[in-house]
């Protein structure tokens, strides 16, 4: 998972998204098209997904146990979506695919279904979705960031190794929804099956990326979210190994998630059907199958990326006072996300100047990595930032332009000097 395809520069891909160049208000009364550089908190609509959703809707009914047309229609669209990400992201045919809100809820929902005592080793860098879910009756240990990919993969097998016995999890991330670059998740996982481990990944910032392959992984469970995956209409998923969501009482009590319900309830034993209690959220589960089905074309897609990152980061390194975060220094692969610093300027003026005054769409703040991002602010000689542990983040992906990274480039040039 580390290592990035040195592709030449090819043709942009063919899909296009929703809202290609819809125009945004600026000073001075003028409107220019916008400058979206926030895919990394969420990605626009495909065409292609918009697409299937119109066709769906007609047909929209709630799914399971309805006799009408409508509702085996849809029905069997929301259970085929299981098998679409299930061969997304390589999962085995026996894995569970569970729809949920998003990554937050897919790893809380993992984190319910822990067995008690459960030993759960993670990164202080990962976002929160994934660093909070796990203190409800288990053992969190917090590892520090890592200093290289090696470090991590030490730091993670020490800690495990440590472990007192019984239930282990190692939580990482497969790529930083901070800095882009890309964690070893393989070595992760081998590192995990040597001390009897199980490792749970969040993918969120990775799928709408790179391809992802949990039976060559060796992963056990992974979560993502469809609005960062083109597909921004309220499902995410769990998806990986059975036996422990089969195990847990369901995530939500209702119905769906039952088999019977008399004096006593019997749980559904399916672990899908145990943890999605309620009418779900069908469009968005359609949704996401059909961006899993467009994005097919990887090394189009992987070109063209890298293409527009080496202009980024080699424009932003032109720029004094702009200095770009990471942890694993410049040369490490990383998909297409770049936090940097404005020394002497607040991030959240510097985001506003860049709306206001250039129809440029970036993030400012903490990115719900509030550990991660203070540490890396507060590198560097004489700690750049505006002294809050605030960054600004630039993150883009199908649809984005080279005027898009060149306005940007020019916008924080002015703003500078």
């Amino acid at each position: 998972m580390s290592a990035v395809l040195d592709l030449p520069a090819v043709a942009r891909p063919t899909l296009r998204i929703v809202g290609e160049g819809v125009p945004v208000p600026v000073s001075g009364g003028r409107t220019v098209p916008y400058a979206n550089l926030d895919y990394a908190a969420s990605a626009p609509c495909l065409e292609a997904v918009r697409d299937t959703l119109d066709a769906a809707l007609p047909y929209y009914s709630s799914v399971h146990r309805g006799a009408g047309y409508a509702s085996q229609v849809t029905t069997d669209r929301y259970e085929r979506a299981r098998r679409v990400v299930r061969e997304f992201v390589g999962a085995w045919r026996r894995d569970a695919v569970v729809f949920t809100r998003n990554t937050t809820d897919a790893m809380n929902l993992l984190a319910h279904a822990l067995p008690h005592g459960t030993t759960v080793v993670v990164f202080e860098s990962e976002h929160h979705a994934s660093l909070l879910p796990w203190t409800r009756g288990n053992r969190v240990v917090r590892l520090p960031a890592p200093g290289s990919p090696a470090a991590a993969v030490a730091a993670a097998e020490e800690a495990l190794a440590a472990a007192p016995a019984g239930p282990r999890l190692l939580v990482v991330t497969a790529a930083s929804n901070v800095t882009g670059e890309l964690w070893p998740v393989a070595e992760l996982a081998a590192a995990a099956r040597a001390h009897g481990a199980r490792i749970a990944v969040d993918a969120a910032q990775l799928v709408p990326h790179r391809p992802f392959d949990m039976g060559a992984l060796d992963v056990d469970y992974v979560a993502f979210s469809g609005h960062k995956l083109y597909a921004p209409f309220g499902a995410g998923c769990l998806v990986g190994r059975s036996d422990w969501l089969r195990a847990a009482e369901p995530y939500l009590l209702g119905g769906g998630a039952t088999a019977s319900v008399g004096e006593h309830v019997t749980w559904s034993a399916d672990p899908q059907q145990r943890h999605e209690a309620g009418t779900p959220n069908v469009l968005g589960v359609v949704a996401i199958a059909a961006a899993c089905e467009a994005l097919t074309d990887w090394q189009g897609l992987i070109a063209e990326e890298e293409r527009l990152l080496r202009r980024l980061r080699t424009g932003l390194a032109a720029i004094p006072g702009v200095r770009e975060l990471s942890l694993w220094g410049d040369r490490h692969p990383r998909v297409g996300i770049v936090s940097f610093v404005v020394e002497g300027r607040e991030s959240r003026a510097v985001a506003t100047a860049l709306s206001e005054e250039y129809g440029i769409g970036v993030r400012d703040g903490k990115f719900c990595a509030h550990p991660f991002v203070r540490r890396l602010v507060g590198q560097g000689k004489g700690g750049c930032g505006d002294g809050d542990g605030t960054a600004l983040r630039a993150s883009f992906g199908i649809g984005t332009t080279d005027e898009h990274i060149d306005r940007l480039l020019a916008a924080l040039r002015r703003l500078v000097a």
